[in-house]
């Protein structure tokens, strides 16, 4: 077994991954309310989604007391300031709950440049229990500047990346660095990169069982698995696998199995967090259940209302009634009235206030007296008077239209890293 192999020194405030289940880093699912859900049904690891180093770079870091989270903050774009006369906010780029995850949330960086990621790492380690490295997203938002699974056709530069973070990084802020990676086409090519990898002082190698063209839906390819294991634990590298892992009790199987030392779920995380109890005896929790459990950290940390709509979408069966209602909620009070979360109703009510959103479902911005004062003076019809012009026009649900969803839900919108 691994644990009878050679290890490689856990940094002092770093986790050693041997022996867990965690949560995989994926776009828009692995936002912060995601991540408590996961560690509420007992995910021992949760990743945060990919995060660009230049987007880190120049943020300000602040707490947020009315949440309890901490920030990473920057002004947004002049693009993105709304319109004449509005209050702009500050884009939040990162943020996490530093009392429920700590010692437990990974950073993955989306990079190709060993000084940047040394720069954005530097931001947030002080505060996370790990780094890693993003070295298998196939989508072309991280390949298109040679990040993601781009790097690995850049060898040198992916090893350059990680010695620069494990020199840099870890003695200041005593934590581990860790890179995911996909298989490559031959058994041959992919020993040869773990080969390195494995050389440059990292403490985890995650592998995602799926070749670089592959989608989600396609099964995981396990041949490579046990080789990248023993290859893993030569060097005292801890070995995780990613792909088709659907709960703690098959991970375990896994495990045993190919002897890696952990798992990664993430497409049946996404739909059900209840995956990570062990289901001896009793299976996945009912939809409603999980739901409301989420819905609930979304209020507690006023999570956008996008995502949390977003992932509602992929935890609500597509043929239940709830779904079409809840795709056409415009407020986080709404949401809670569809689903008859009485006893949240109070607290969504303030949620939307706490993020200018109308909690009686108009959509519209509570404060936008301003910017409709601006749009008035510059000859443009207001919200206010598209509202009186079409007060006399039947609703979408009078007219017997059905009103789409917001979110596509086919195949992985929410695409693992």
């Amino acid at each position: 077994m691994s644990s009878e192999l050679k290890k490689v020194a856990i940094p002092r405030k770093g986790v050693d991954y041997r022996g867990k289940i965690v949560l995989a880093p994926m776009v828009r699912s692995g936002e912060l309310p995601s991540r408590l859900l996961a560690l509420h049904y007992g995910a021992d690891l949760v990743w945060g989604p990919e995060t660009v180093d230049r987007s880190m770079i120049g943020t300000t870091r602040r707490y947020n007391p009315r949440t309890k989270t901490i920030e990473w903050t920057r002004k947004p774009s002049q693009n993105h300031q709304g319109p004449p006369g509005a209050e702009t906010k500050d884009s939040i780029i990162y943020r996490l709950h530093a009392e429920k995850e700590a010692g437990k949330l990974i950073f993955q960086i989306g990079t190709s440049n060993p000084d940047l990621a040394v720069q954005a790492a530097r931001l947030v380690a002080a505060d996370v229990a790990g780094i890693d490295v993003n070295a298998g997203c196939p989508k072309p938002f991280s390949t298109h500047d040679g990040m993601g699974a781009a790097l690995l056709k850049t060898p040198d530069k992916l090893c350059a990346i990680l010695e620069a973070l494990v020199a840099n990084i870890v003695p200041e802020f005593e934590i581990g660095i860790s890179v995911k990676i996909r298989i490559l086409e031959t058994a041959e090519q992919t020993e040869a990169l773990v080969r390195r990898l494995v050389a440059t002082g990292i403490t985890s190698l995650t592998v995602h069982c799926r070749t670089t063209p592959m989608r989600p839906r396609e099964r995981a390819i396990r041949g490579q698995l046990r080789m990248i294991a023993n290859v893993c634990h030569e060097a005292g590298v801890a070995c995780v696998m990613n792909g088709d892992v659907e709960n703690r009790d098959q991970a375990q199987q896994l495990m045993q199995e190919f002897g890696v030392d952990g798992a990664m779920i993430a497409t049946q995380a996404e739909k059900n967090s209840s995956c990570f109890q062990a289901q001896t005896g009793g299976g996945l929790l009912p939809w409603t259940d999980v739901v409301k459990q989420y819905i609930r950290f979304a209020l507690e940390v006023e999570n956008k209302l996008g995502n949390t709509k977003y992932l509602l979408t992929q935890m609500i069966p597509g043929k239940s009634p709830a779904y079409r209602d809840v795709s056409a909620c415009r407020s986080y009070t709404k949401i809670c009235e569809m689903l008859g979360y009485d006893d949240l109703m109070d607290t969504a009510r303030d949620v939307d206030i706490s993020l200018d959103i109308d909690p009686d479902n108009s959509g519209k911005k509570k404060n936008n007296k301003k910017a409709n004062t601006a749009a008035l003076a510059a000859g443009r019809q207001t919200a206010k008077s598209r509202a009186v012009d079409s007060s006399n026009k039947k609703n979408l649900s009078q007219r017997g239209v059905q009103i789409p969803p917001e979110a596509p839900t086919s195949e992985a919108a929410a695409i693992p890293a």
